[in-house]
């Protein structure tokens, strides 16, 4: 019939009232779709004559079309898929995914429970894996890449690893924003942040560049381990200030959210930002604007870093060797800093 051939899939979604992606599934009994959504949408099909060739053949080839994206969450804090910079590179992501044919499935884990591999890759779950952060520990990354598994991690592209990384210059972002703190006249840099993690490791790396240029020198305790939470930071710079008092007149932040938490625990305080204390911040989340005063901060441009992980992954599903990608990032001047 020419009914079979000018009905897409497009087509059938639309008649059903549901996503392609949806059918898509449906057609190939993904069990991501409940089971009386997929006998209905494959006796539609049925009743407008929809070729299934097309479904059988991706089962044949255990294709999915699905990339699973892993949030490797820091440690046990409370960071999830709340915080606004893993909405980002989450949303970004799942734009260039569906540009190129595939969906995303989204999973939170702290990556030390299970065989990651076998339950995505074996079981044909997802034809590749996104893990975003790569946290203090890489046993569990590691022994992804060895069992063979597509796999790009947005994390340190400069550490030593077996699969491909993608990231920002951490190391830079560090330099440029204490740089730019010197800059406006701070002496007493504080890094708020923790330096085991592979990425703030290279942010706290290049603060400690910037500050031996200036011939200040590293000073310990100016260094000040921090969670990747707001509210983490607001305590621990509320107990350094009822300890110490205000032993600082800038601040380092590893994340735009630990900024302002240690916005929050300052201003609490009457402590003017930026002229008692200038602030820095790293992501140029879209609240960053909107802090009061606005948010000095490092830029990550994850709309491109999300294209280069894409891009790095489908190398490895068509069977090419996939490389670390180092991406730039910008000072973006606002008004928590002085600036000279």
């Amino acid at each position: 019939m020419s009914n079979e051939n000018k009905l897409t899939l497009a087509g059938l979604a639309k008649l059903a009232g549901v996503s392609t992606s949806t059918v898509s599934r449906a057609l190939n009994d993904n069990p991501l779709i409940k089971k009386e959504t997929r006998e209905s949408l494959q006796a539609l099909a049925r009743e407008n004559n929809f070729s299934l060739n097309r479904a059988a053949s991706r089962l044949r080839t255990q294709k999915t079309n699905v990339i699973a994206v892993i949030l490797n969450l820091i440690d046990d804090t409370d960071q999830s898929i709340s915080d606004p910079f893993l909405l980002k590179v989450v949303g970004d992501l799942n734009q260039v995914l569906n540009q190129n044919g595939y969906e995303l499935l989204l999973s939170n884990s702290h990556m030390t429970h299970g065989d990651w591999a076998n339950y995505f890759i074996s079981s044909s779950r997802a034809d590749g894996i996104i893990v975003i952060g790569q946290g203090k520990d890489t046993i569990e990354l590691d022994k992804v890449a060895k069992s063979g598994a597509p796999l790009v991690v947005w994390g340190d592209p400069n550490a030593e690893s077996n699969y491909a990384v993608v990231g920002s210059n951490n190391d830079l972002g560090g330099y440029l924003a204490t740089k730019h703190l010197l800059e406006g006249g701070c002496k007493r840099i504080l890094f708020l942040g923790d330096p085991e993690h592979a990425e703030m490791g290279e942010r706290h790396k290049g603060y400690t560049r910037a500050l031996k240029e200036a011939k200040l020198g590293s000073n310990k305790d100016l260094t000040l381990p921090c969670d990747i939470t707001s509210k983490v930071a607001y305590e621990k710079v509320g107990e350094a200030i009822l300890n110490k008092g205000l032993f600082f007149d800038g601040i380092v932040a590893t994340s735009d959210m630990v900024a302002l938490g240690a916005l929050k625990a300052l201003k609490e305080r009457y402590i003017n930002i930026p002229n008692d204390v200038g602030i820095i911040g790293f992501d140029d989340i879209a609240m960053a604007e909107l802090f009061h005063p606005a948010l000095t901060t490092i830029k990550q441009d994850t709309k491109l870093a999300s294209k280069v992980m894409v891009e790095q992954l489908l190398k490895q599903l068509n069977g090419q060797a996939a490389e670390s990608v180092v991406m730039d990032v910008e000072l973006i001047k606002r008004k928590s800093t002085l600036s000279n």
